[in-house]
């Protein structure tokens, strides 16, 4: 089985579809930070580095399987008012690039993978006529990483193609969710620590409210809307290209740290990232966690 990966960023999907026992030819990013270190991480793989609306799909070789990951962002109910932006509107628009590929290959089997919010996007009803159009059948399935065994609450939607009469449907047995103490470091060494009294109040409500809750030993989670923490006995929040979630520790706090973030995608220790914590947070925050991938792709391939 010979895949393409659109969208790879840090390489998550790639990782999952050669454990699922795909090998990935070609990948392809707009980010050239991106491509160096999914260059490194994935040393067999072909790359591009460049955007994909622009692409010469004639370039790209031959594949059974393709698997994309459009751009999120101006879709997700994270973006906020900003959703509403030329920069939004770009973002979304990146889910045709999927669509040229697929007409320029016609591969028999393709999955794509975005936030659930994807399925309210103004043109999805035109983006879904068009795959149906090249004989495509569409099943939409809706996947929470926690229930996959990740130590996050991550809910995905994964739109599977096939050129066949029938769609098919994932069938992914749920199994019990890793709780976020797992990959949580609690001791004090080793790390920054903040007083909460220093934060800014929105942040020491949260606390205060957390704190009723759970004790002296949670998650503050930044999220607007969000009143209290969480509980480090439940899946941490999904993982985002900032960082969203701090340890508290009675009056000290502190944000999780890049290798948390990261284990918390289910990427391996030895998997490598940039030494820059900005661009690594933001590859991170989008990837596909690798076991999400694996899981999903084998589901796929088990039907197929």
């Amino acid at each position: 089985m010979i895949g393409i990966d659109l969208f790879a960023g840090a390489g998550g999907t790639s990782l999952g579809a050669k454990r699922a026992g795909v090998n990935i030819s070609w990948a392809a990013n707009h980010n050239p930070k991106a491509v160096e270190y999914h260059s490194i991480n994935h040393p067999e793989v072909e790359h591009a580095c460049q955007d994909l609306q622009q692409a010469d799909w004639s370039l790209v070789p031959n594949h059974d399987l393709t698997l994309a990951s459009p751009c999120c962002q101006g879709h997700s109910k994270a973006s906020g008012t900003a959703k509403k932006s030329i920069k939004a509107d770009k973002s979304r628009s990146t889910a045709w690039a999927v669509v040229d590929c697929l007409d320029a290959h016609r591969s028999p089997l393709a999955i794509i993978e975005n936030v659930e919010c994807f399925l309210k996007w103004d043109l999805f009803e035109a983006w879904e006529f068009a795959m149906k159009k090249m004989g495509y059948s569409l099943s939409i399935n809706h996947v929470n990483a926690a229930d996959l065994g990740i130590p996050q609450n991550r809910p995905r939607i994964f739109i599977v193609a096939t050129r066949s009469k029938n769609p098919i449907a994932l069938n992914l047995p749920k199994v019990d969710h890793v709780p976020a103490r797992t990959f949580i470091d609690t001791s004090f060494e080793g790390h920054k620590w903040d007083l909460v009294s220093n934060r800014v109040i929105a942040t020491q409500n949260r606390v205060k409210h957390g704190r009723k809750k759970f004790g002296d030993v949670f998650l503050d989670a930044a999220y607007s809307g969000e009143l209290g923490g969480r509980s480090l006995d439940k899946p941490v929040g999904t993982i985002t290209t900032v960082n969203k979630h701090s340890l508290v520790m009675g009056e000290y706090i502190r944000p999780l740290t890049i290798k948390e973030m990261a284990v918390a995608q289910t990427f391996p220790d030895d998997y490598q990232f940039p030494a820059g914590a900005t661009i690594t947070k933001e590859m991170i925050g989008n990837a596909v966690p690798p076991v999400m991938a694996e899981k999903v792709i084998k589901a796929v391939l088990a039907n197929a």
